[in-house]
């Protein structure tokens, strides 16, 4: 062989081999991303929200043409505004109303956009001035990417806590929750819980400046900001016992002092702009109180009430209703307080706490009650058995994918129970 032909032999030996390492590099980068953490979450995610497109498509056939709410001919995009929706569609195009109206029956505050929190609405007009694209399209999309990003945090601040495949188990659930399907609709559950996971990561992080920013921003996205002071003051707290062997610096307690009262100032929020702009010192509440059955706000006793609602049709509903309160009750302080809890740490501890009672002295338990229970992700953890075992607990993965499948069936039943709306009925999601 001449000195020509071993020089392109070379050649064409380097190339080749540059194509292999070049081949086992693309394969070992898809292998990294295939076994990361957030990679698959993503997938997981996207899975359930084409599983839940596909039955809010079905749904829509079933589903009549309703005056305001959808068009003549109702497909997906209608079905994401329904409900809840259609309030978040009217504060995006018109705003919020400077004087409260009145139902000319009952003389109180009707109904009205100050009910729903601004970031959601804003975020899509936003958007929708930015695209030229119509509400239920913006709205649906903005909802589904912020349940994403949702998913990812969430799965980072309980990676930390239970470990990867745990989180992993645990977003799946909580994605085929079946109140889940809110995570596409034009409502403000997603970004809400957006805000809820990063603020619960920056508390576990403890940068307090970041928890204090996003404390007030959660005070403008939903009505949950309460319990997360609560939260805020017990990690300060637990971070305050460890000074001894973790001093705080000067630059830490000012921090941690900005993170309190802004997590106190944060519940206020609204209802302060609320009556700065209809000049109305309790429009936030008096407009809270127009959905509620008897027009006020009572605490703990509509949970009695609806409970007894529930056995309405047995003969032991003043028995019975009250003990599935004490069961409810017991279980969820069980799953919070028991050994197994105790890698959940006294952070996500206290919010699977604060949350639960916040819930039982300002909300009318109903249909959306379902809605509501979404924050409640860490219990999942705890009941996939992750949280007290110091390895991954045994069939994980069975018990993972028979949660999933119940909750993709509860969907089903979401879906059509109370997303499709059939006149007069008057159960919401």
């Amino acid at each position: 062989m001449g000195a020509a032909s071993r020089l392109r032999s070379a050649r064409f030996g380097d190339r080749a081999r540059f194509g292999d390492q070049a081949q086992l590099g693309a394969r070992a980068g898809l292998a990294q991303l295939t076994r990361s953490l957030t990679a698959r979450v993503v997938l997981v995610y996207l899975v359930l929200r084409v599983v839940s497109a596909v039955m809010v498509v079905m749904a829509s056939h079933d589903q009549v043409p309703v005056a305001g709410w959808t068009g003549q001919h109702v497909g997906y995009l209608d079905m994401t505004v329904l409900w809840d929706g259609s309030w978040y569609r009217h504060a995006a195009q018109d705003g919020y109303p400077t004087t409260l109206p009145i139902d000319p029956a009952s003389g109180h505050v009707a109904q009205n956009a100050w009910a729903f929190y601004p970031l959601f609405p804003l975020a899509s007009r936003a958007l929708m001035g930015l695209t030229g694209l119509g509400f239920p399209v913006v709205a649906s999309t903005l909802s589904l990417l912020c349940g994403l990003g949702a998913c990812v945090v969430m799965a980072r601040l309980l990676a930390d806590r239970v470990g990867d495949r745990v989180a992993l188990a645990t977003v799946a659930v909580w994605a085929a929750f079946p109140a889940a399907v809110s995570l596409q609709l034009a409502y403000s559950e997603s970004i809400a819980m957006l805000v809820l996971c990063a603020t619960l990561w920056a508390v576990l992080r403890r940068a307090w400046v970041a928890v204090a920013a996003l404390t007030l921003l959660l005070g403008v996205t939903r009505p949950i900001a309460a319990p997360v002071a609560v939260v805020v003051a017990v990690a300060l707290f637990v971070r305050w016992r460890r000074r001894g062997a973790e001093p705080i610096s000067a630059g830490e307690y000012l921090g941690g002092a900005a993170a309190l009262v802004a997590s106190g100032l944060a519940p206020l929020v609204w209802p302060a702009i609320a009556w700065f702009v209809t000049g109305s010192r309790t429009a936030y509440t008096d407009t809270m109180a127009a959905w509620r059955a008897d027009g006020q706000i009572v605490p703990f006793k509509p949970w009695l009430w609806m409970s007894e609602w529930v056995f309405r049709d047995t003969s032991h509903a003043a028995f019975l209703g009250p003990a599935s309160l004490v069961v409810l009750g017991g279980t969820i302080l069980a799953l919070t307080l028991g050994p197994w809890a105790r890698r959940l740490g006294p952070e996500l501890r206290t919010w699977c706490l604060a949350y639960p009672a916040y819930l039982a002295v300002v909300l009318d338990p109903f249909t959306s009650i379902y809605r509501y229970a979404l924050p409640l992700f860490p219990l999942l953890a705890v009941v996939l058995g992750g949280a007290w075992l110091r390895r991954t607990a045994r069939w994980l993965w069975v018990r993972t994918a028979v949660l999933v499948a119940l909750g993709v069936v509860g969907q089903a039943a979401w879906i059509w129970k109370l997303l499709v709306f059939v006149p007069p009925s008057d159960y919401p999601p």
